[in-house]
C-alpha cells in the first residue's frame, strides 16, 4: 500500500509539473479552481481531480484513496501506467541537446512574429547593442532605411546625449564619447574631406553640422550610420570667425532642419534643409549694438526654434527666433571674478557654467538665469575636493558640449588635463576616462567638441 501511494505522489507530482510548464489548455474563467486530469489510453474514463491553490499534493492523493475505496478500480488503471526510469547525466544531456537542436518549432513561431512589433522592440536597443544587432542579417541591417523602425526610434524619449570631438594629435577624425557606458568610439566619417581641418560646431537631431577651419564649407552628418550632405556655397564669403547653430523644423529630421551661422559684423544666413539653400540673408537689426562682440568659446544654445549666443561686450545674450527671423539682445551682467563662462540649457532654462577664482583658489561653478530679474544665479559648484587640485595652478576651462541638461568640460594647465561631465538634473559630477589612441595607449588631448543626441535612423 505504501508503494501504491508512493508511486501515486510522484505520478501526480509529474503532472503538476507539466500543467505547470504549460502542456494544459485554460481554466475557464468562471471557476476559480483548477483540475488534474488522468488519463489512460486504454480506457474511455477520465478522472478528474480537483486542485486549487489551498489544495496540496497530498490532500489530491487523499481524494483518489477515498475514491479507490470506493470504487476499487482506480489503482487499477494507475497499474498500466510505467513508472519513471532514472536516467543517467549522460542520457538527459542527450536529449536536451537534441531538443535544443530541433529548431522548427522556433522558426515556425517567429516566422509569425508581428513586423511592427518587432520593430518596435529593436528601437529600444541601446545605441551600441543595435548595431552588434545590425550585424546579424542584411534583413536586420536593412532596418536603419526602414520609414517605420525610423518613426518608433522618432517616438522614444531622446537619450543621454553623447559627444563628438575632435583631438590635438588627429584633428581629421573624431572620437566619440557615450557617457552611459563610459567608453570612447572612434567612428569614420568617409565623406568629411581629409585634407582640411573639419570642427564640429552644432547639432539637432542626431546629426552634427561640421565647418572647416577656413569658414569656407559647412558639412552635415549622422557619425552613427554615415549619413552625409555638403551644404552649398554661401551667397558671400565671411573671412573672420563665425558663430553657427542648428534647429529641427518638427520632431526629427524627416521634417527638415536649419542651420545659422552669425559673424562678427552682424551678417548672417540661415539654410534650409528642405529647400537645400541659403536664404534670409542680411544684417542684424540696427536697435542690436555692432558690431557684435560674441563669445565664440560659448556654443549657442537651442530652445525649441529660438537660439541663444553669449556676448561679451556689453554683457548678456542675443537670440534669433528661427520660425519668425526676428533678433532680441538681453543686457545680463555675469558674476563677479568669472572667467571662462559657457551657455549651457536644462528643461527650456539657461544656464551657465564657468570658473570661479578668488586669490589662488579655482572652482568650476553653475548659475541659473532668473527669468523674472534677468540675473544670473548660482546653483551648484564642483566638489570641494576636486576644486582642491586647482588650487595654485593656471586652469583654463573649455565645454565641448551641453545639450539635454549634460554638459562635458575640459579643465587643463600645464601639469594636467582633466575631462568631467556635469547633470545639471541630478547635479552630479562625473570624470570622464582618458581617451587614447585606437588600439594603443597614448592618451589625447581634446580640442574642441559637441554634443548630440544619438539616432541610428537620422538622415542628412
Amino acid at each position: 500500500m505504501e508503494e501504491e501511494l508512493a508511486m501515486l505522489k510522484q505520478f501526480i507530482g509529474q503532472l503538476q509539473e507539466l500543467l505547470h510548464n504549460g502542456s494544459h489548455p485554460p481554466s475557464p474563467p468562471s471557476s476559480s479552481s483548477s483540475f488534474i486530469v488522468l488519463h489512460n489510453p486504454q480506457y474511455q474514463n477520465r478522472w478528474c481531480l480537483p486542485f486549487t491553490e489551498e489544495t496540496s499534493a497530498d490532500d489530491s492523493c487523499d481524494i483518489v484513496m477515498a475514491a479507490g475505496k470506493r470504487s476499487g478500480g482506480i489503482f487499477n488503471m494507475l497499474d498500466t501506467v510505467k513508472q519513471p526510469v532514472k536516467r543517467s547525466r549522460k542520457d538527459k544531456s542527450q536529449g536536451k541537446l537534441s531538443t535544443e537542436g530541433d529548431g522548427n518549432m522556433d522558426q515556425e513561431i517567429w516566422k509569425e512574429f508581428p513586423h511592427d512589433l518587432f520593430e518596435a522592440l529593436v528601437s529600444r536597443l541601446p545605441i551600441p547593442k543595435f548595431f552588434q544587432f545590425r550585424a546579424v542579417c542584411r534583413k536586420w541591417n536593412a532596418l536603419i532605411d526602414s520609414d517605420s523602425f525610423s518613426r518608433y526610434c522618432t517616438e522614444l524619449p531622446q537619450t543621454i546625449p553623447w559627444f563628438y570631438t575632435i583631438t590635438h594629435e588627429n584633428v581629421n577624425s573624431g572620437q566619440v564619447y557615450d557617457p552611459s557606458s563610459k567608453k570612447w568610439h572612434n567612428p569614420i566619417i568617409p565623406a568629411l574631406p581629409k585634407k582640411s581641418i573639419v570642427l564640429p560646431m552644432a547639432s539637432a537631431g542626431g546629426l552634427v553640422c561640421f565647418l572647416d577651419i577656413g569658414h569656407r564649407n559647412f558639412y552635415v552628418s549622422n557619425p552613427l550610420n554615415k549619413s552625409f550632405r555638403e551644404l552649398p556655397a554661401r551667397s558671400f564669403k565671411v573671412w573672420s570667425r563665425v558663430a553657427v547653430g542648428m534647429t529641427l523644423n518638427g520632431n526629427s529630421t524627416s521634417d527638415g532642419y536649419k542651420v545659422l551661422w552669425v559673424g562678427c559684423e552682424g551678417e548672417y544666413e540661415v539654410y534650409d534643409s528642405l529647400s537645400n539653400v541659403w536664404t534670409k540673408r542680411g544684417t542684424i537689426p540696427s536697435n542690436i549694438k555692432l558690431p557684435v562682440l560674441l563669445n565664440f568659446k560659448s556654443q549657442p544654445v537651442a530652445i525649441q526654434s529660438t537660439l541663444y549666443f553669449m556676448l561679451t561686450d556689453p554683457e548678456g545674450i542675443l537670440s534669433y527666433d528661427m520660425v519668425s527671423g526676428k533678433w532680441k539682445q538681453y543686457i545680463i551682467p555675469g558674476p563677479p571674478d568669472l572667467s571662462d563662462h559657457t551657455l549651457a540649457e536644462c528643461g527650456e532654462r539657461l544656464m551657465l557654467v564657468g570658473l570661479l577664482t578668488k586669490n589662488a583658489a579655482t572652482c568650476v561653478c553653475i548659475w541659473e538665469l532668473q527669468k523674472m530679474t534677468l540675473l544670473w544665479k548660482e546653483v551648484d559648484r564642483m566638489p570641494n575636493i576636486w576644486c582642491l587640485e586647482f588650487y595654485g595652478k593656471h586652469i583654463r576651462m573649455n565645454c565641448l558640449g551641453n545639450k539635454g541638461c549634460l554638459m562635458m568640460l575640459s579643465l587643463r594647465s600645464r601639469q594636467m588635463n582633466r575631462l568631467i561631465t556635469y547633470n545639471a538634473v541630478t547635479r552630479e559630477w562625473v570624470k570622464v576616462p582618458g581617451c587614447n589612441v585606437p588600439r594603443g595607449r597614448k592618451r589625447l588631448w581634446i580640442a574642441c567638441g559637441t554634443a548630440f543626441h544619438p539616432s541610428p535612423t537620422a538622415r542628412a
